[in-house]
């Protein structure tokens, strides 16, 4: 059975999410990808505070190896307490 997806892997993938800014971001990060990607630098990770600093929108780069890694880490992000919201 072919995974249909239009990316081509493995590739360099961006994933969104935004959690509020009380949240220990680095430990989030870290339980959430260490297990699903490969090991990320400073460069593959960038934050971006709201107007009012209450939310912080995060965008990781990762190293996607195939559409079900993709589809894990899309799971577990919206299984997480922490994430507001994903893309």
């Amino acid at each position: 059975m072919t995974e249909e997806t239009l990316l081509v892997f493995p590739c360099r993938f961006p994933i969104k999410m935004m959690v509020r800014a009380e949240v220990d971001l680095q430990a989030l990060i870290d339980e959430l990808f260490a297990p699903l990607a490969d090991a990320l630098s400073a460069d593959d990770v960038s934050m971006r505070p709201s107007k009012n600093g209450n939310y912080i929108a995060v965008t990781i780069t990762i190293n996607a190896t195939s559409k079900a890694q993709l589809d894990r880490i899309y799971q577990a992000m919206t299984d997480h307490e922490h994430v507001l919201m994903s893309l």
